[in-house]
């Protein structure tokens, strides 16, 4: 049986989702943004969408539904924070 803490050190390991980190949006794709939410999921408000190359702070990591999300701030403004989706997070 798994510890609190090894089973949320082994899904920070497998996200790469270290607290604090900084990250960049990737693969959004030309045409389209990475929302940010209000929330982790699909049924939560969308704040601001998001480009490729946008600068990110990450928090912490969790999932819903099968899904990772990672709570966010905007590097070059803190102040606005919520979730996306890790997968369209990538280290910077």
């Amino acid at each position: 049986m798994r510890t609190p803490f090894a089973a949320l050190f082994a899904l920070a390991v497998t996200t790469a989702c270290a607290v604090g980190s900084g990250a960049v949006v990737k693969g959004a794709g030309p045409d389209d943004l990475l929302k940010l939410r209000e929330g982790p999921g699909l049924d939560h408000n969308i704040i601001i969408g998001l480009p490729d190359g946008t600068r990110l702070i990450r928090r912490n990591c969790v999932t819903n539904d099968g899904k990772v999300w990672c709570r966010v701030s905007l590097a070059e403004k803190p102040s606005v924070s919520g979730y996306v989706s890790a997968d369209y997070l990538a280290h910077r």
